[in-house]
């Protein structure tokens, strides 16, 4: 009978065959890495398939608003962002509304209309290429900048008088945070479901999907990402920007059981911005899904918010910007 030994010996892979199965190992993790990395890619850069049916949607018509259909150009880029202006009689203040990626602005009708109906006006628009199929890559913040501050500058022609404000969604969110830390014209944000960084909720999701660590295809997709798109991760990170924010207020909303971008990721935001500030964490609720928990209660939060924060004197604001020197600093260096 043969031993396992002899067994052994009789079948040993001699060098060749280890380097070769080696190598085949090792292309065999290397392609999985980038097949990966080349999924997590197309789903940040590719614009939302769109058919007939998805033009099928609300408007400010079906909510009895005075809703204008506007375009303007965003701060860089030779496109149109589109957008809704919804004009209010005697008001002070005007919020920009900002959905998420491959989202729609039709999708945040409910708040157009509660802050429409307490005096605000409303500036909601789609980022280029996620509300519509326009058939051009997009990104997860890095260039929907420019849309957000080209709708800053609309509101800006279209109501002057006015304080600004913004209520923002996932992405949207973060480029709230970004663009508003090298701009003073936001003076009061509501995040709703802000990722920390690209790479975080990059790695959250590949994590989610494959319990496996997900560092080397983070760096894949990383490295694919500024091969395909531009960028890299890295540039996009809401975490270093949003200290610079103070002392204008900010309100962090986030479900503790977020599928989509870490709910840690709210702690993070919330440790690192400057006062005043809010955090509202409310369990049992997934992506986006806090005004859907509790209507009343979210409508209520956030307009209070504003009320508090937005439609006080500018000159109150003024004064306190005054009063926290090195604050007033950060801003400075920043816009």
């Amino acid at each position: 009978m043969i031993t396992m030994l002899q067994h052994f010996k009789r079948f040993r892979p001699s060098l060749k065959h280890l380097l070769y199965g080696g190598l085949g190992g090792g292309i065999s993790i290397v392609g999985a890495m980038f097949v990966v990395g080349l999924y997590v890619v197309g789903a940040v850069i590719h614009p939302k398939k769109r058919t007939v049916f998805d033009e099928y949607t609300f408007s400010p018509y079906e909510f009895d608003l005075p809703g204008e259909t506007v375009t303007f150009p965003p701060r860089q880029g030779d496109y149109q962002v589109s957008g809704w202006f919804v004009p209010c009689e005697g008001a002070t203040t005007t919020i920009l509304i900002c959905p998420g990626h491959r989202s729609r602005k039709s999708d945040l009708l409910g708040m157009i209309r509660h802050l429409w109906k307490l005096g605000h006006n409303v500036l909601a628009f789609d980022f280029y290429g996620h509300g519509t199929n326009t058939g051009q890559h997009i990104t997860l913040g890095y260039r929907e900048i420019n849309d957000f501050y080209g709708a800053i500058e609309y509101a800006k022609e279209r109501a002057p008088q006015t304080r600004l404000g913004v209520v923002a969604y996932s992405m949207g969110a973060a480029v709230a945070i970004m663009c508003s830390a090298h701009t003073s014209e936001i003076e009061a944000l509501v995040l709703d479901s802000a990722f920390a960084s690209n790479r975080s909720v990059v790695d959250y999701n590949l994590h989610r999907a494959f319990p496996v660590p997900s560092t080397p295809f983070v760096w894949a997709a990383d490295s694919l990402m500024g091969w395909l798109a531009g960028y890299h991760f890295n540039q996009v990170e809401p975490l270093r920007d949003i200290s610079y924010i103070s002392p204008r207020p900010i309100l962090i909303i986030h479900g503790e059981k977020d599928s989509i971008v870490n709910p840690k990721d709210a702690t993070l935001l919330y440790e690192a911005a400057g006062e005043p500030k809010e955090l509202w964490l409310l369990p049992n609720v997934d992506h986006c899904g806090s005004y859907f928990a509790d209507r009343a209660a979210y409508v209520q939060r956030v307009t209070a918010f504003f009320d508090k924060n937005l439609k006080k004197p500018r000159l109150q604001l003024v004064e306190n910007v005054s009063d926290e020197g090195e604050q007033e600093g950060g801003l400075s260096a920043a816009s």
